[in-house]
């Protein structure tokens, strides 16, 4: 009789050939737009730059679902929360 282990991780993200399904339909709709150049330019080197260039955006999502804090610059919350005003020019006079 056949066992099946059920699927546990239902919660993690969808994926599709390693890419999240929103970094996958950058994926395709560079593909696309790529396969449009290919039939519209007829010539060799558009095609090797197209290819290399579909690798290269291939390998630099994967490093981005690899390590999602690549490109985060920005804290979300300041480290010190006060209600002291900044400037020097104030409004109302004391």
């Amino acid at each position: 009789m056949k066992v099946f282990i059920p699927y546990k991780n239902i919660r993690k993200r969808a994926m599709i050939l390693g890419l999240p399904l929103s970094f996958f339909a950058l994926q395709m709709i560079l593909v696309i737009a790529s396969l449009l150049l290919i039939i519209f330019s007829f010539s060799l080197g558009m095609i090797a730059t197209i290819l290399l260039w579909n690798i290269a955006l291939y390998v630099l999502l994967n490093k981005l679902v690899q390590n999602p804090g690549l490109f985060h610059f920005q804290k979300v919350f300041p480290q010190h929360i006060s209600n002291k005003k900044l400037s020097l020019c104030y409004d109302e006079k004391d």
